[in-house]
């Protein structure tokens, strides 16, 4: 078994990264790429990413060894539904040399599975945006949420983002004091602190260099919001408990208030030492009081250990996933 070789890829907005990886943990290559997500950098870039980790990984490996591979990102239903989109990964695993099946399955599965190789149990997923799921047989089952960032992703690092300048815009129209995180706020989209004497002034200045740019770059200002709820900054610690409750709510709606099953809190937001993170594990621990909460781990890992619990040597899943994905640190 130990020589039974599986790759797992793990694809987000910024970073791609590869694993390949024996059955007996035994990590003998892995890869990293740019950004690698289809639906916002398109197919062909995507596949390209996909093919320059693939060959780091599997860099003085001989890829027929590998048996099963898991390709995990956000928008795998929208690959899955794009002829294209397919066509153009299919191409990229074969130029890497690769023949093995592969599966594809959404970021939120991935990290369910980087935290528990439980069959069952819930899965919150917050970084540029935020979608919770159910998770049942090791499948996504129902979603609360991840409408993107018109329509939902509440909690979100967009929606912190977006909060931060609503606050801001708010207190320029009032004509108070916009405080700490406002003028931080309005530094970074405008490059100065200042307030010109008619405020309209730099509201309309505001409101050009945000509407100017992609809706989603709001999402940058997240930091500076947990910065100020860290300090006890007023506003910033006003958005860190909305965006909590918002994000506990996210799961609520699909997970019964005695559920016992683990819940999995994944993503940016909420696997760093944020205050986020600790808000929202804090309001977890509350709201379902006798569940495991773990956090997410290593992604590309998860992936290769759901690509190798289809094998059929593999009979005890729980077990391999002990030796494939190591504990979040």
């Amino acid at each position: 078994m130990s020589d039974t070789v599986v790759i797992g890829l793990d694809i987000g907005g910024t970073s791609t990264r590869a694993l390949v990886v024996t059955l007996d943990g035994s990590r003998l290559g892995t890869g990293r790429a740019g950004g690698g997500n289809p639906t916002s950098h398109g197919a062909t870039r995507a596949a390209g990413e996909l093919l320059t980790a693939l060959r780091a990984a599997l860099a003085g490996i001989d890829p027929t060894r590998v048996r099963a591979g898991a390709i995990g990102l956000a928008g795998a239903g929208r690959l899955r539904a794009d002829p294209a989109g397919l066509a153009a990964f299919a191409d990229a695993w074969r130029a890497a040399g690769l023949h093995c099946p592969y599966a594809v399955h959404g970021d939120a599965l991935i990290a369910y599975a980087s935290g528990t190789a439980a069959p069952r149990g819930t899965v919150l997923v917050a970084g540029t945006g935020a979608v919770a799921a159910q998770v049942r047989d090791l499948c996504l089952d129902r979603v609360s949420d991840g409408h993107g960032w018109l329509l939902g992703d509440a909690g979100s690092g967009f929606w912190l983002g977006r909060a931060a300048v609503r606050r801001l815009l708010t207190a320029l129209d009032s004509g108070t004091d916009p405080g700490d995180l406002g003028r931080r706020v309005l530094t970074e989209l405008t490059g100065s602190a200042e307030i010109a004497p008619r405020p309209r002034d730099t509201v309309d200045a505001l409101v050009q260099v945000v509407t100017r740019r992609p809706p989603v770059e709001l999402s940058r200002l997240a930091p500076l919001v947990l910065d100020a709820a860290a300090s006890g900054e007023p506003t910033g610690v006003a958005l860190l408990d909305a965006a909590s409750a918002h994000l506990a709510d996210t799961v609520g709606r699909i997970r019964p208030a005695d559920d016992t099953d683990v819940l999995v809190l994944g993503g940016g937001l909420l696997t760093g030492d944020t205050p986020l993170a600790a808000a929202v594990h804090a309001e977890a621990r509350r709201r379902w009081p006798y569940a495991p909460v773990r956090p997410a781990g290593d992604g590309a890992a998860a992936a290769a250990w759901l690509a190798a619990r289809e094998l059929p040597e593999v009979t005890d899943p729980t077990a391999l996933h002990a030796r494939l994905v190591p504990p979040p640190t």
